[in-house]
């Protein structure tokens, strides 16, 4: 029981560390992210700023790498020949000191009490160094005559280390040294060696230890001045390199900046920006095929909007033309009909077949130019404040006749005018509501209006025969339809969806539909309420709330929708408050 106690205290440390460092390391996150997000855009945008991050880093990493390696190979140099200085002053003050107390009369006894000043002068005079400590060695018998130790300075004494002397008492070595540190009594402190020798003192007074100091401070300051010099020159190198890889940066990406400038330029419509020659074999090899390209495309594009122009000019003068045979006819088909009650059966529905196919045929034209005007880019709004809720009650009004079952108005919002040319959204609401009549198979159809703050939308909802997903994106196709062989009962030209999707988008709004096969369409028209509004929601989901949208993957809850760009014609809106 007391190790499974254990195993568990265990684990709980292991989680409450555990739990430190993630806390720790979001920490950390929330600090270096709004240093590192700016620079981390930087280079994944950009080209340049990789190139020029690399090498800085790869650079700086050399310049570093050889400042260490020069600042450690002087340090090394001048203290190695620095100690050797000193192990060669310590010994030829040794000899001296030695040789002093070899000339000694040892039958003088009363010499014996000046003998040690004279030994300090006489290394003092020797040496390089003012440093000097003298120790009578450990574990001999005193001596009255002289003194057991004898310094000039308490420095040196507190830097000798037992070690040192260890070293020197049972060594048979003639010198030993040993790097230090001395301290001073204001706080200040200079790297040092201490040299350690043996003097044997005359008249049995025994054997002595001289320890000679050597202040490094005159070094230390050198190896500053030289730290201080590689580094201002590392910083000097770095900026110049920088400075330089930043110059052949933009020698070197300037093609690409002008052919993407020029990519731009042609893109938002300058048929004419070509690249300039960038004296450079493989450069202007791109420079050459890039213009031989735009000129190619320019020409193209040429042909095509030729092309484009005959085609709706030639649909708009074959449909005024036809207007006029059309209109002889269509007074030929009223004569006719006026003369009907005299006529046979058969030339009764004869005459009514011609009717109504000069109808349509009149229908066919309307739609044929005003498709034309589109393409053309000639269409002219003539907005005015509109009830939406009303617009729709009247077109449902003018239709239900025309429906076997109800059509249902739920009004959920949208009772604020909104400025929009009220002839073209009529003809959207017509076309949408007919079509759910058309394919509505006689179920009920569902009209919903709603709103919020930036945009309104009309909803037509039918539980008809519906659509396969490749037939929605052909919905809106001109002359289209998703089954040829049904028959059209209101008399359809092919081209009504078509001129809806235009409507909608010559006021900035989205007509889109959402359908499913044996479970019926939804085809939903969003306006926006302000000509400043870009971005709206649609406030009316395109996805019915009666299907399942987890198995669609589609746009459930309404979705951002983006304002097209059209370039129309406004007429003056008359009768505006």
């Amino acid at each position: 029981m007391a190790e499974t106690g254990s195993r568990g205290s265990t684990r709980r440390a292991w989680r409450r560390v555990r739990l430190f460092a993630q806390r720790t390391w979001l920490r950390i996150k929330r600090l270096v992210r709004p240093i590192l997000d700016p620079f981390i855009t930087l280079w994944s945008r950009s080209l340049m700023v990789r190139t020029m991050t690399i090498t800085g880093v790869v650079t700086g990493a050399m310049i570093a790498s050889a400042g260490v390696f020069v600042l450690t190979s002087v340090s090394n140099d001048l203290y190695s020949s620095r100690r050797d200085q000193a192990l060669q002053d310590s010994a030829r003050a040794t000899v001296a000191a030695q040789g002093l107390l070899d000339s000694f009369d040892t039958a003088d006894r009363g010499g014996l009490s000046s003998l040690a000043s004279s030994v300090t002068q006489t290394v003092q005079d020797t040496s390089a160094s003012q440093m000097i400590f003298v120790r009578r060695q450990i574990g001999q018998t005193p001596f009255l005559e002289i003194p057991s130790s004898f310094d000039t300075t308490s420095v040196l004494v507190q830097a000798v280390s037992a070690e040192l002397t260890a070293s020197v008492r049972s060594d048979g070595e003639p010198q030993h040294w040993q790097p230090v540190t001395f301290y001073r009594d204001g706080g200040d402190s200079s790297p040092g060696i201490i040299v350690a020798s043996s003097l044997t003192f005359p008249s049995g007074a025994g054997v002595f230890d001289l320890y000679i100091g050597y202040d490094l401070a005159d070094t230390e300051q050198t190896l500053a001045f030289v730290a201080r010099t590689l580094l201002l020159t590392a910083i000097a190198m770095m900026l110049f390199i920088g400075l330089l890889v930043l110059v052949i940066s933009r020698i070197v990406f300037r093609p690409i900046r002008v052919a993407a400038d020029t990519s731009r330029r042609l893109a938002a419509g300058e048929a004419d920006a070509r690249m300039p020659r960038q004296h450079d074999e493989h450069f202007d090899v791109l420079s050459d095929g890039f213009n031989d390209m735009a000129d190619t495309l320019q020409a193209r594009i040429r042909e095509l909007d030729q092309l484009s122009i005959m085609q709706q000019r030639f649909v708009s003068d074959v449909s005024h033309e036809l207007r006029t045979p059309l209109t002889t006819i269509r007074l030929a088909s009223e004569v006719l009909k006026g003369e009907q009650d005299s006529l046979g059966a058969g030339q009764q529905r004869a005459v009514e077949v011609l009717s109504t196919q000069v109808e349509r045929f009149e229908l066919l034209l309307t739609d044929l130019l005003e498709i034309s005007r589109y393409d053309a880019g000639r269409v002219t709004l003539e907005t005015e404040p509109t009830n939406l809720v009303h617009l729709v009650d009247e077109v449902v009004a003018s239709l239900q006749q025309l429906s076997p079952s109800v059509i249902e108005i739920r009004a959920l919002g949208g009772y604020t005018p909104v400025d929009v040319d009220a002839r073209r959204i009529r003809r959207i609401v017509s076309n949408l509501v007919g079509n759910a009549i058309e394919h509505g198979e006689g179920h009920p159809i569902v009209v919903t209006i709603d709103s919020n703050a930036d945009a309104t939308a009309i909803a037509v909802r039918d539980w008809g025969v519906g659509m396969s997903e490749q037939s929605v994106t052909h919905v809106f196709d001109r002359f289209w339809r998703a089954d040829p062989s049904r028959k059209r009962t209101l008399g359809g030209t092919g081209l009504g969806l078509a001129i809806a999707r235009e409507d909608a988008a010559v006021h900035g709004g989205l007509l889109d539909v959402w359908s499913r096969l044996e479970e019926g369409s939804q085809f939903r028209l969003t306006l926006p309420k302000r000509e400043d509004v870009t971005d709206y929601m649609s406030p009316i989901p395109l996805v019915p709330e009666d299907v399942d949208s987890s198995t669609y993957q589609t746009d459930v809850t309404g979705g951002w929708l983006k304002r097209p760009f059209r370039r129309i014609l406004r007429a003056p809106r008359e009768g505006r408050s």
